[in-house]
């Protein structure tokens, strides 16, 4: 069976593809897979757009394996701490959270990805004071090459710990997950049309008088969205009778068009219309950038931090310092206006706080995020070349799961922890059997 990716830039042909049903089961799958001399591999959502999950031994599909096992609190920091099976989709875990009085602390843009490959590939939101999902992360079970369950947290092996919250699963495959969570919250969102120049000019102050703070610019032209979210008590987006039923019932219908209609339905037709005349790329941009209307709400937290995706595409994010993200577009800018590039797709631009997990993008710095994206029937070579250049100049880090040309010793520079995570690695997985193409690339 042919596997490949959402983006559909990604196809394999595992020897064997399993959906083991239990840890048991998982720890069987692994030690036939061994036994017969194939490597293997962990599928999730298939929201990479680098192989990660591809392989021709076997790959594992961890969905079965999304059960709450347990919810407790840490008796130093009274925080809850939820353990999950690595296979549990992110929209599952925030339902299930939400019937707890729970939440994650910050969530990137979709919820489609399994807790395990969210983590192990580094997904992140926005908030300079909010870190990426796997530096919520207390401890690990991973099965090993030889089929053992081994416990892994900060205290108790440290290292594999390190390794395996953020790892492309390079030292095993995880089967379950305990997730630091907070209280629930909503965010009242406020998105607006702004000027670019205007969004550049006060953009410390964006970031840092918002709990949540990222903007959409559209290339060729001078428009961006910008998305500012505070966190205010759960419940502010309650309410009783019916003039709460009808503003709830209006709030979807605006939901609905927003999301469905004009962000995915009309985008998908701006995007086609682009693929079959270019030249007329930059009116389309300009036409949508003004489009654009103002719209505050109150929602739970994990309405307003994912979206819908139903166009397709194909994205490159690099993590750049924060002090450099204003001259990185300039550059940006100044490519797509003298090549004339198609680009219907707008930049996307988060933030994030420095933390300390070995292999995070933001690892040791504050950082600001800048995805470049292309319609999935459009070319993206000579755009996303570009963009990179431009990138690694400025000391830019490759989101683990999107798309770059790096290898391990561009990367080995760009952390500290880097000859760490390859000893742990190595002692858990000594024969390579979770490598793939992809893993040995950017690990060496």
């Amino acid at each position: 069976m042919i596997w490949t990716n959402w983006a559909r830039n990604v196809s394999a042909t595992p020897a064997r593809h399993e959906q083991p049903a239990s840890e048991d089961e998982l720890s069987d799958a692994v030690r036939r897979a061994v036994k017969d001399g194939h490597p293997v591999r962990v599928v999730g959502g298939g929201h990479s757009f680098m192989p990660a999950a591809a392989t021709d031994g076997v790959q594992l599909n961890l969905d079965h394996l999304n059960a709450l096992h347990r919810v407790e609190r840490d008796p130093d920091t009274g925080h809850a701490l939820v353990t999950v099976g690595a296979g549990m989709r992110l929209h599952q875990l925030n339902r299930i959270l939400a019937e707890r009085g729970l939440a994650m602390q910050n969530l990137g843009d979709i919820d489609q990805q399994s807790v395990a490959g969210a983590i192990s590939t580094g997904t992140h939101g926005t908030g300079a004071r909010f870190g990426g999902l796997a530096t919520r992360v207390r401890a690990l079970t991973v099965v090993g090459p030889d089929g053992d369950v081994t416990r892994a947290t900060p205290t108790e092996r440290h290292d594999l710990f390190e390794a395996s919250r953020l790892g492309l699963g390079a030292t095993g495959v995880l089967s379950t997950v305990t997730i630091e969570a907070v209280s629930a919250f909503d965010l009242h969102a406020v998105e607006e049309p702004w000027p670019l120049d205007r969004v550049l000019e006060e953009l410390d102050h964006l970031v840092a008088d918002n709990d949540h703070f990222e903007f959409y610019w559209f290339p060729t032209t001078r428009r961006a969205l910008t998305l500012r979210n505070m966190r205010v008590e759960a419940g502010t987006s309650a309410g009783s009778g019916l003039g709460h039923r009808v503003r709830k019932a209006a709030g979807a219908a605006r939901s609905f068009l927003d999301e469905e209609v004009l962000s995915n339905g009309l985008f998908e037709t701006v995007n086609r219309i682009a693929t079959t005349f270019p030249a007329a790329t930059p009116t389309l941009n300009a036409v949508s950038a003004r489009a654009l209307s103002a719209r505050r709400y109150t929602a739970p937290s994990h309405d307003v931090f994912c979206t819908n995706r139903r166009v397709r595409f194909r994205e490159m994010e690099y993590a750049v310092p924060r002090a450099a993200v204003v001259g990185v577009l300039g550059e940006l800018d100044a490519w797509q206006r003298s090549t004339g590039e198609n680009v219907p797709f707008p930049v996307e631009v988060r933030f994030a706080p420095a933390d300390d997990v070995w292999l995070s993008t933001a690892y040791g710095r504050e950082t600001a995020y800048v995805a470049v994206h292309q319609y999935w029937r459009l070319p993206y070579a000579r755009y996303f070349d570009a963009a990179e250049q431009i990138f690694t100049a400025a000391g830019g880090r490759p989101h683990w799961g999107k798309m770059h040309s790096l290898d391990a010793e561009y990367l080995a520079g760009q952390y500290r922890r880097f000859p760490d995570f390859r000893r742990a690695r190595d002692a858990a997985d000594p024969e390579g059997v979770f490598a793939n193409p992809y893993t040995q690339r950017v690990f060496g």
